[in-house]
């Protein structure tokens, strides 16, 4: 299975105990609501997980894909609190078949701001 084919089936089946195996060591996640990069697989797994609690919802789904041999680009579409939220997921992995780079780019601007919102509160949460 490659590493776009499990990302799916973890989205899917919402089984984020899968990043474990997923993410490498030096894994960067580099959000749309913080300035700086999370880097190391402990914050990008938790920034992940918290992500497909909120933008992965029912109404979740991948609208386009672009996969290329070690990164890709995956365009979804969800709805959160009644807003729209269009968005892209750019994964980039390594020879392991670990994602080492996780980029995600929201729009428009209120869908940006009911992510910020939603994901601040699930993040402390698991923080607690």
């Amino acid at each position: 299975m490659t590493v776009i084919e499990k990302w799916h089936h973890m989205m899917t089946t919402r089984s984020f105990e899968e990043l474990d195996e997923l993410l490498a060591e030096d894994a960067i996640m580099y959000s749309p609501v913080v300035f700086t990069p999370q880097r190391g697989k402990y914050i990008t797994k938790m920034y992940l997980a918290a992500a497909g609690h909120v933008i992965g919802n029912e109404h979740f789904k991948y609208v386009k894909e672009i996969v290329g041999e070690r990164s890709a680009c995956l365009e979804f579409e969800t709805e959160i609190e009644g807003k729209y939220v269009n968005g892209v997921d750019l994964i980039t992995w390594n020879e392991d078949q670990q994602i080492t780079e996780f980029k995600v780019m929201i729009r428009p601007l209120q869908a940006v701001n009911v992510v910020w919102e939603e994901m601040g509160k699930l993040l402390e949460k698991m923080k607690s």
